[in-house]
């Protein structure tokens, strides 16, 4: 056996996870430009919609993003009225994120998203499931 057949792309689990991810986001992106939202400022919108407020780093935690990341994202979302950003009255250290009655307004017209994207691939319920099952559960190994 090659000693080298391991860097092959073709042998690696990586590649098509990064190139399905890749590929999917890319799906969003004609639906999200006309909310005017990237797919970063989406998913941060969906954790806000269903929590209503959360620290920066629950945020963090959720979306698997550092605050590197999400500090840019939030001023772009707050600068869009979207959601406000205040300090903790408990911890300074903690700035909590809420999402405000215009963000709140957003998810009206982000509701059919998921179903425009999913109509865009070829994918059985059952395979779906167990894409995300299997995801999920990378996810939580690493």
């Amino acid at each position: 056996m090659d000693q080298y057949e391991s860097l092959k792309l073709e042998n690696q689990l990586c590649f098509p996870l990064y190139a399905c991810a890749k590929e999917i986001v890319r799906k969003y992106t004609p639906f999200l430009d006309e909310l005017g939202l990237t797919y970063t400022q989406y998913i941060t919108m969906m954790v806000l919609w269903e929590k209503k407020q959360t620290t920066v780093s629950e945020l963090g935690r959720c979306l698997y993003l550092d605050s590197g990341t999400l500090t840019p994202l939030l001023k772009k979302l707050e600068g869009k009225h979207f959601i406000t950003r205040r300090r903790s009255e408990k911890d300074e250290r903690s700035v909590i994120v809420h999402v405000t009655e215009e963000g709140m307004a957003m998810r009206d017209k982000a509701a059919a998203v998921p179903a425009k994207v999913g109509s865009c691939l070829q994918l059985d319920d059952e395979d779906a499931k167990a894409l995300y099952r299997i995801c999920y559960q990378i996810l939580q190994q690493v």
